[in-house]
């Protein structure tokens, strides 16, 4: 593709890519809910707290907005009806959460732009209403993998009845993120093309510099979302940062949609001994967010391991 990219006047990301030429994203919130002192060891995830803390979430959504970003994450990533209904819920409990997870986020973001201190220089921020891969319900490790037991006709089916109520909340447009099946993201892109008028991203889960987590090269994977104008944005979250260079470079080929990307801090997993290796420095997280900006990337902040403090240095670069 050529050094351009392609917008629409009804795309929510147009006014921040027309003013400002980035939209900055937020980093992890399991991450830091669990900085706070929440034990996510659970299924649900951060989910859990939906039911159990959601002033937590509204919270991390607000130090988020505070640190720099332009659009904030719903808590829905792991949240599903079954997962809940387990848990001794009932379903329109269940139900009820999922819209709590949006509605939190929008809380924090309305809070944050009714305060005259916060608006100078920035756009009212966005919410984004967060739709996990299948893997991510099953609490198994497969959402790094794409190693999935159902076909595209089953992922279209598990994802359909969460997808459209999120789909039908206040939230300014849909996160599918950490999409590790090439399947799978053919299964979204059907249920956004149900939901006439809204807009998403669509972000990959990667293995390495050129192929997403169940082995399909990147271009692959983005060449047929590239023709749907109802796709806001394409790109990669929760992989390496040593790999995002090659992947902003690939999703060139492939796409003129804005390219998205919110990597993990680069620490790695020590299952043996259950401790992450590495370590997690946001200054440096910041000077990689600007050559990534200047390899082709629009949307972009952390996933796992990053704090606000990281989305301060990338705001802190981007908006000087």
């Amino acid at each position: 593709m050529e050094n351009r990219v392609s917008i629409t006047n009804n795309n929510p990301i147009t006014p921040f890519l027309e003013r400002q030429g980035a939209l900055i994203l937020d980093g992890g919130l399991a991450t830091e809910l669990e900085a706070r002192g929440y034990n996510l060891g659970d299924e649900l995830w951060s989910a859990r707290l939906l039911q159990d803390a959601p002033e937590a979430i509204r919270q991390v959504h607000a130090d988020y907005l505070a640190a720099g970003a332009d659009c904030v994450i719903s808590a829905s990533y792991q949240a599903t009806i079954g997962g809940f209904v387990r848990r001794g819920l009932s379903e329109a409990e269940a139900i009820a959460l999922l819209r709590l997870s949006v509605q939190l986020a929008l809380e924090a973001r309305d809070d944050f732009w009714a305060a005259p201190a916060n608006r100078p220089g920035r756009l009212r921020p966005l919410v984004a209403a967060s739709v996990g891969p299948y893997g991510a319900a099953l609490a198994d490790g497969s959402e790094y993998t794409g190693a999935y037991d159902l076909d595209e006709a089953g992922l279209l089916a598990f994802h359909r009845r969460r997808w459209h109520i999120l789909a039908e909340t206040p939230a300014d447009l849909l996160a599918c993120e950490t999409i590790p099946s090439y399947p799978e993201s053919r299964a979204l892109a059907r249920l956004l093309a149900e939901t006439p008028g809204r807009y998403a991203w669509f972000s990959f889960s990667c293995r390495d510099g050129q192929r997403i987590s169940d082995g399909t090269p990147l271009v692959e994977c983005i060449r047929p979302l590239n023709e749907l104008p109802q796709v806001a944005a394409v790109g990669v979250n929760c992989t390496a940062p040593r790999f995002i260079p090659s992947l902003i470079a690939r999703a060139r080929q492939a796409t003129d949609k804005p390219i998205v990307v919110y990597p993990n801090s680069g620490e790695t997993y020590d299952a043996k001994n259950n401790r992450w290796l590495g370590e997690s420095v946001p200054a440096e997280f910041g000077t990689y967010s600007r050559e990534w900006r200047k390899e082709g990337a629009a949307l972009i902040g952390g996933c796992c391991r990053t704090g606000p403090e990281h989305i301060r240095q990338i705001s802190d670069r981007f908006r000087r």
